[in-house]
């Protein structure tokens, strides 16, 4: 199982910028980006971190594909 995210979607809808949800949740922008990008896989706490921020719950922002 491949863990996948929203996070470029729903950060964009919200209109911000990589950089400013990083300063948010207390990242690098390069974090954001590898994120997004499938690269990073985020730890509990700030994928938790992340899903607050957009006040979204933690399972519609991050789950898993077969």
């Amino acid at each position: 199982m491949i863990l996948k995210n929203n996070l470029k979607e729903v950060r964009q809808k919200k209109s911000l910028t990589q950089e400013e949800l990083a300063s948010n949740v207390g990242v690098s922008r390069q974090t954001i980006i590898s994120i997004e990008r499938y690269r990073y896989k985020p730890t509990l706490e700030l994928a938790m971190k992340i899903s607050k921020q957009f006040n979204i719950r933690i399972e519609n922002l991050f789950y898993f594909e077969e």
